[in-house]
């Protein structure tokens, strides 16, 4: 069996060394050129790192296992692979034979020009705009090793109090016909868009999110008191925010998302673009290796 390993940030070839036991692996550093050369890849890092690789995984068609080894491993987490010994068990049967190969959707983000739609970006865990893009882009600029241990909990508080709702239109696809009907118009504080339950360092902002449905969960928080949205805020790491009166939910495959003024748009902790975007699910589009 030949693997490709991906080291993220702050990972080097030294967090390989217990993937490496088993003399019938052929190991190689680095994206392989092509699904001919490599039978699975060994991604180690979070979010961010899947995130930056996610067009030439789906590209190459390799199943991939996730080592969670970056300040924040939402995705990992997701498919079952919370510690660095999850991953290793699941490679261990993987390369067994064991078949434990699950194939998943990824989300997707294109920019809307006029009448155009660029090019598509994937993301694994989930989209924000509003309070959550501002909240990711506070988390950016602290030190490494802080976002890894609350730092988006210690940009989320400040944040609160300062981020005011903006009108946000919400569409998504008619069921009868080709056009766009409205879900949402009026003040909005925070829209996400999630592949999966987690996102943020394990606050479960979509709790009915599934990874392989065909579908995105959209959570939608309008114009709230900052002082209720504070109080709320735990309720979002069990999920019981959808009791909430200001608290919308719903699922679609696809959706168009319209600010004024425009807003950065951030996915997996990583901008990607400003609105007006479409987002979208690309169905089945990652094979990943799982406990």
């Amino acid at each position: 069996m030949r693997a490709a390993a991906i080291l993220g940030l702050g990972c080097s070839a030294k967090n390989l060394n217990p993937f490496q036991s088993e003399s019938r692996v052929e190991w190689r550093l680095g994206m392989p050129a092509s699904g001919d050369d490599a039978d699975a890849i060994v991604l180690f890092g979070g979010d961010g790192t899947v995130h930056r690789h996610l067009a030439s995984l789906v590209r190459l068609g390799l199943p991939v296992l996730v080592v969670p080894a970056g300040s924040g491993n939402d995705f990992a987490c997701s498919v079952g692979l919370r510690r660095i010994r999850d991953s290793l068990a699941a490679w261990r049967k993987f390369y067994g034979g064991a078949g434990n190969v699950r194939t998943i959707d990824l989300g997707t983000i294109s920019a809307l020009q006029g009448a155009e739609v660029s090019a598509a970006r994937y993301f694994c865990c989930v989209a924000g705009v509003g309070l959550d893009g501002e909240v990711a882009r506070r988390a950016n600029r602290l030190p490494r090793w802080l976002r890894g241990h609350g730092g988006y909990l210690l940009s989320l508080a400040p944040t609160i109090f300062s981020f005011a709702p903006l009108p946000m239109k919400i569409r998504t696809p008619g069921e009868n016909s080709d056009g766009w009907i409205t879900r949402r118009d009026g003040p909005t504080l925070l829209a996400a868009f999630a592949n999966t339950p987690f996102y943020g360092g394990g606050m479960k902002i979509a709790p009915q999110a599934k990874m392989d449905d065909g579908r995105l969960d959209v959570c939608v928080v309008g114009g709230v008191d900052p002082f209720k949205l504070f109080c709320m805020f735990p309720t979002v790491y069990s999920g019981r925010h959808l009791g909430i009166r200001e608290v919308e939910y719903f699922q679609t495959a696809r959706a168009r998302v319209e600010t004024e003024p425009p807003l950065d748009v951030y996915a997996d902790g990583e901008y990607v673009c400003r609105t007006p975007v479409e987002v979208g699910i690309h169905f089945a589009a990652l094979k990943i290796i799982t406990p």
